[in-house]
């Protein structure tokens, strides 16, 4: 099937009625490269830009408790249809963002300054003082893994916030974030602080 030659109301339409071939074919084929792109570029808690899909795809179909339209029931056909699964995915993302952000803040269960797995790294960090620690960042050859370690470890900011900060995708700055440890790990034991 050739979804070129579909209108975007007739794509509309068609995922409305629930036609698998279409969705599929639209959603998961011609649109996977605009979830791939936003999955890589925002918060989800979704693994693949599969699950974003399936997420997308349930939120836009899904009634709205007052108007009992889905989201894209109201698509008013303002822009073409690609740039606006574009708004709403992004939309979506920040929501999720937001909220996460949010439910750490309020309960501090969610925290992921109280990750298992950098517990040492931040002992570590927290037993020096803040003079070693300046000398330290101060000696790591790479700038924005200096400040990444800065607004983690000891501005003790969350991985959403620092990446917000660095102005990174999630998956850039979980990227960034193993390679500023090992570098900044490596000064420490140049020093002879760890």
């Amino acid at each position: 099937m050739n979804i070129e030659h579909f209108t975007d109301q007739e794509i509309v339409n068609a995922i409305l009625n629930r036609n698998a071939s279409i969705t599929k074919e639209f959603l998961y084929r011609k649109c996977y490269p605009l979830f791939k792109s936003i999955h890589n570029k925002y918060y989800t808690d979704c693994e693949t830009p599969i699950e974003l899909i399936n997420e997308i795809y349930t939120y836009i179909l899904w009634p709205n408790k007052e108007t009992h339209k889905s989201k894209l029931q109201t698509f008013g056909f303002r822009c073409s249809l690609p740039m606006w699964l574009k708004i709403v995915t992004e939309n979506y993302c920040h929501q999720l963002f937001t909220k996460r952000i949010t439910v750490d803040e309020n309960n501090d269960v969610a925290n992921d300054r109280n990750d298992i797995k950098d517990d040492s790294f931040l002992s570590n960090t927290r037993r020096l003082d803040m003079e070693d620690v300046q000398k330290a960042l101060s000696m790591m050859p790479n700038q924005r893994y200096r400040k990444l370690i800065e607004y983690r470890y000891v501005d003790e900011k969350t991985n959403e916030e620092t990446a917000l900060l660095l102005e990174m995708s999630m998956a850039n700055y979980y990227n960034c974030h193993k390679r500023a440890k090992a570098q900044y790990c490596e000064v420490l034991r140049k020093e002879g602080l760890i």
